[in-house]
Order: structure tokens, then C-alpha cells, then sequence
């Protein structure tokens, strides 16, 4: 993630340094961005036209990588502080003119919920009515 929200920084320093319980999501959704979010969240996700947030799956060695992309069962390690889906994830094909895309934005649910974090598409994506489903 190239950005980490308020609300997860938050969340981690009550639960490491405060002894706060946190129960950790047990499935995260992708979302698609055309303006950028900010450390308190935002940003301006897409709507309408058949979007919809699209999820690796249940959290698990299979859905996410260790940060040095290891095998699957390896803990991460490293000073990369990144972490990725190995497997594609496809959105539902646009229905409607969703924009230029310029970020992704991780949730902890699949409707609304809390930006976990946040990360620039290497290029904008302009997606428009009838293209096929962006992945």
C-alpha cells in the first residue's frame, strides 16, 4: 500500500502500544478511484454504471502475499512494508462511464466501511460504457 488511512494507524497503535482490542477484517474489498484519498479517507470511488468493490477472497496466505512475495506460508519480512493479491480481480464490466481511474482504494467492507489504505495506479485508466470489465 503506498498509503496507510488514519483510521488503520489508529486502530494499530491501540491495539500494539495501548493493549486495545482490534478485530482485524476477515475479508478486504478492492475499490476503484478517480481523484485520490488522503490519510483521513476520501477520495471519490466510482458509482453507478454496474460498479461494484471486488475482494481477493477470505484473508489468507492465498488472497494477500508475504511482503517479499515468499512462498505463501512464509511471514513477511523485509523494509518494503508492501504486500499484493497474486491472483487477478476483475470488476464487473461498465455499464456506464466510470471515469479516469487514478487509484485504489482498500476497504474493510463491501459498501461503504473504513479506507484501510490506498495506492496510485501506475497509469490512469479512462473506463467507459461497454469496455470490457477492468481488472
Amino acid at each position: 500500500m503506498a498509503g496507510m488511512s488514519d483510521y488503520l494507524e489508529n486502530k494499530l497503535i491501540d491495539h500494539i502500544f495501548r493493549a486495545r482490542g482490534f478485530t482485524a477484517p476477515t475479508q478486504l474489498w478492492v475499490g476503484l478511484l478517480t481523484a485520490a484519498p488522503s490519510d483521513a479517507g476520501g477520495g471519490t470511488e466510482v458509482t453507478g454504471g454496474s460498479y461494484a468493490r471486488v475482494t481477493p477472497g477470505v484473508n489468507s496466505d492465498t488472497a494477500w502475499t508475504a511482503t517479499q512475495g515468499g512462498t505463501p506460508a512464509a511471514a513477511s519480512s523485509g523494509t518494503g512494508g508492501q504486500t499484493s493479491n497474486p491472483n487477478s480481480l476483475t470488476f464487473p464490466a461498465p455499464t456506464a462511464n466510470w471515469g479516469v481511474v487514478t487509484h485504489m482504494g482498500i476497504y474493510d467492507a463491501s459498501t461503504a466501511g473504513n479506507l484501510i489504505g490506498w495506492v496510485a495506479l501506475g497509469t490512469p485508466k479512462t473506463i467507459n460504457n461497454n469496455a470490457p470489465a477492468p481488472y
